[in-house]
């Protein structure tokens, strides 16, 4: 990048994260509950117009022995009921038992965001047909809310966006998306026919992971693409950050809510952390109602510092 796009790029960089700075501007609702205690939970609006929970749940260790299924269920019914209404999959997870746990936990009375995912070897016209058909029968619904390319490979882009804009004409799908594609590969699907339908891209972003402020995330709010935060808790050394735990405690919360709301903080963002008993997912859900004040946000920037250049795409 030569010097004076070096210079536009971070002054974006410092109007964009200027606005995670100050008191998230997002949207409250009250969430669907069975107590009368129920939390607020943020919404997301997404460029469909659509709204959906900031905070979602995510499961690439489920149905795969780590926890009882029946724990697993629990913990997924558990966070549907403190409003984490958005699930999300991929036939990747488990080789497909991720999604047959999840079906068993859906609340079919009021069903959440359901989000799965393709995999790359099966990104054909014919692979990705193939590939959804066998998840909504693993999942036992009729619809995927959002469908994603789980990664880029080697995928011919072209035939990918033909093969989910089929999808979606055909009741399959309502929308579709990318995950862990960097500004380049965004950029190279934006300049394909009916690639600027995307509508997500769901990447790696943690308090200890903030390259994609630099420049992905700026870039995806300009053209309304929605981030979606995996591994939103990062790793155990995260979570035992002193940091977060002075903050929790002056909370009166655990270190991941802390982290988890510092996550959505913008209102721009939704993470989808993954937990398999129902302890967990409550711990997680005090994020909802969790408002980082500047001296938490402060601490945080100074413990985990913001990226002052463009950094490779963080993966797992």
């Amino acid at each position: 990048m030569i010097n004076d796009e070096r210079v536009a790029a971070a002054a974006k960089h410092a109007d964009y994260t200027a606005g995670f700075a100050q008191s998230p501007a997002i949207t409250l609702r009250e969430c669907s509950m069975s107590t009368s205690t129920s939390p607020l939970c943020p919404d997301v609006l997404l460029r469909t117009g659509r709204r959906v929970p900031a905070l979602g749940l995510g499961s690439w260790n489920l149905g795969q022995g780590r926890h009882p299924p029946q724990q697993e269920i629990e913990a997924l019914q558990t966070g549907q009921q403190l409003g984490m209404r958005l699930i999300d999959t991929a036939e990747m997870y488990g080789n497909g038992r991720s999604e047959q746990l999840i079906g068993q936990a859906m609340d079919s009375a009021l069903p959440p965001y359901l989000v799965s995912k393709v995999l790359p070897s099966n990104a054909s016209a014919r692979g990705i047909a193939r590939a959804c058909e066998a998840s909504l029968q693993r999942l036992g619904v009729r619809t995927l809310d959002l469908y994603l390319l789980h990664w880029r490979g080697g995928s011919d882009l072209a035939e990918v966006v033909a093969a989910f804009e089929a999808l979606r004409d055909a009741g399959k799908i309502r929308d579709w998306g990318v995950s862990n594609f960097d500004v380049d590969d965004m950029q190279d699907l934006w300049h394909i026919d009916g690639g600027q339908r995307c509508l997500v891209n769901q990447v790696l972003y943690h308090a200890g992971s903030r390259g994609i402020e630099f420049d992905l995330l700026p870039w995806c709010v300009d053209h309304e693409v929605t981030v979606m935060a995996y591994s939103p808790l990062g790793s155990r050394a995260l979570l035992d950050h002193p940091v977060l735990h002075a903050i929790g405690a002056r909370r009166g919360v655990a270190a991941t809510a802390v982290a988890l709301a510092w996550a959505i903080r913008s209102g721009k963002v939704i993470a989808i952390p993954e937990s398999g008993t129902p302890a967990h997912v409550r711990d997680n859900a005090a994020a909802c109602t969790l408002q980082l004040d500047a001296q938490d946000l402060a601490a945080l920037d100074s413990a985990f510092s913001p990226p002052t250049r463009k950094q490779p795409l963080d993966l797992l």
